[in-house]
């Protein structure tokens, strides 16, 4: 008869799967919650004691965003083309910044580099009112390239990047030049598509950042069809203050876009950082 070897459980192992799944369970609930109060009724949402599920969903309190005197549409496209227009920005400078740093050699590159990083530890509000000067300057108060001009370069990016680059071998750039290529032509055609799991975490890591983003719309943009959605959710909040159900279906369509992006490049993601050496 063939043997047969039972596996003891490793009791370590268990336990820390178990805290995962607690953990995974108290992270998603306050989303799960939010999602079943978007398909409640008005009069659901202010009983007492709560109502956990809703005697039958109410669709219409998505349609009624849309269809409500805030234009919350329009600020999804404004989020959406800020978003865009920031991530495809850091990607093509913090890439060229980044493979100027870790690839060739020029007089105080050490000393311009750390220049870079110096500015990761100022904090961001420190530069709102010179990037609200230039944006005034520009003529640009109140329009949508406002939103994503000053975020369109990423210290962070470039030292992300640069890490990337210097993994990968420099026989890379030696076979390349022997077959005539310059700089440009070794970056754009031999190292950048290598660097794709890298890009695509800072292409999320941007997006994420862009639409999260609340101060600095607030600061240059007024109108209601200039403001990104995160602004325009807050001020959602005032115009129905009692209308719980309509602020979660209007929170639900504002991190629906950014979850789903992160479920579909969590592996592009994870191994960007991985392969770049962050922990």
């Amino acid at each position: 008869m063939p043997e047969t070897r039972s596996k003891a459980l490793n009791p370590g192992l268990v336990l820390t799967h178990v805290v995962l799944i607690v953990g995974a369970i108290v992270m998603a609930l306050p989303y799960v919650i939010q999602v079943i109060t978007s398909l409640k009724s008005y009069q659901e949402t202010i009983q007492v004691p709560p109502v956990l599920w809703p005697a039958h969903f109410q669709w219409g309190n998505y349609l009624e965003i849309f269809s409500a005197s805030f234009p919350v549409g329009v600020q999804l496209m404004n989020t959406t083309l800020a978003a865009a227009a920031r991530a495809a920005g850091q990607l093509l400078l913090g890439s060229m910044a980044a493979y100027a740093f870790a690839r060739l050699k020029f007089r105080f590159r050490g000393a311009i580099f750390a220049v870079f990083l110096s500015v990761l530890m100022v904090p961001g509000q420190l530069f709102l009112i010179p990037q609200y000067q230039v944006i005034q300057t520009l003529g640009w108060l109140d329009t949508l390239q406002a939103l994503f001009l000053p975020g369109i370069f990423s210290a962070f990016g470039v030292f992300l990047l640069r890490q990337y680059f210097m993994t990968l071998p420099l026989e890379l750039d030696e076979a390349a030049r022997l077959d005539g290529c310059n700089p440009f032509q070794i970056y754009w055609h031999i190292l950048l598509p290598l660097v794709r799991p890298a890009l695509v975490a800072l292409a999320l890591l941007t997006v994420v950042n862009s639409w999260n983003d609340l101060l600095w719309p607030l600061v240059v943009n007024s109108s209601p069809e200039h403001l990104p959605v995160s602004a325009g959710l807050a001020n959602l909040q005032g115009q129905f203050v009692d209308k719980y159900q309509l602020i979660m279906a209007g929170a639900v369509l504002t991190t629906a876009p950014i979850i789903l992006l992160f479920a579909v490049l969590q592996r592009q993601f994870i191994a960007g950082f991985a392969t770049s050496g962050l922990k």
